[in-house]
Order: C-alpha cells, then structure tokens, then sequence
C-alpha cells in the first residue's frame, strides 16, 4: 500500500487553467499507482480550462461546489459528487461559474511514454 497524508501532497501547474490550484495525491513516485495519477484541483470563482483535449481519457468527480463542462457547445453542470468521463481527443472546457471553489478530483492515466 502507498499512503499519501494531504499535508504531503505537492502542488503542480495544470497547462491551460485559471484560477486553479491542483495538488497532486498520488502519481509519479516509485511506489504510487503504475497506471494513472490523481489531483485535487481546486476552482476559484470564474477559474477554468480550456478549451483544449489531451490524447488519453481522464474522469473529473466533483466534491464541493459546481463544475460546468462545455463540449461541441452542449454545458453540462456537473454538482457535489457528479461525475464525467472526457475521452481522449475530445475538446472541453470547463468553467466555475459559481461564486464558491470547486473542488474536483481528477484521474488521468500517464501521458505514453512515461513511467513512475
């Protein structure tokens, strides 16, 4: 097992985003998970990213306050614990349009090529 204590998580610059702080929970150490990373990404009011795609699938899950997704011109409000999937190649954006943070979880496998 690899334990990782929030206080230990280190932050990292998501490229494309505003108004956001991501921490990285596990990911990218030898002993963490071998397929995909996880961050906490947390959401200023009018904080977002975008528009913009990355050729892997990542899972977004919202854990307090809201989270509009806007693909091909369809937004979809995601709430407290809503959860989406944005497979590879597909262009989103994303906007916190409310006045509280948002925090969202974030599960992305590695990019090819590179190994814990």
């Amino acid at each position: 097992m690899h334990v990782k204590h929030f206080q230990d998580a280190a932050p990292y610059e998501a490229p494309n985003h505003f108004g956001c702080h991501g921490l990285r929970l596990q990911g990218f150490e030898p002993d963490g998970p071998k397929n995909q990373w996880v961050g906490l990404s947390q959401f200023l009011p009018a904080g977002g990213a975008g528009p913009d795609s990355t050729p892997f699938e990542k899972v977004y899950v919202v854990l307090e306050g809201e989270m509009t997704v806007i693909i091909d011109g369809t937004e979809t409000v995601l709430g407290k614990y809503d959860s989406c999937t944005i497979p590879a190649g597909e262009i989103r954006t994303i906007e916190n349009r409310s006045n509280h943070t948002c925090t969202m979880l974030v599960v992305i496998p590695y990019p090819p090529g590179v190994t814990p």
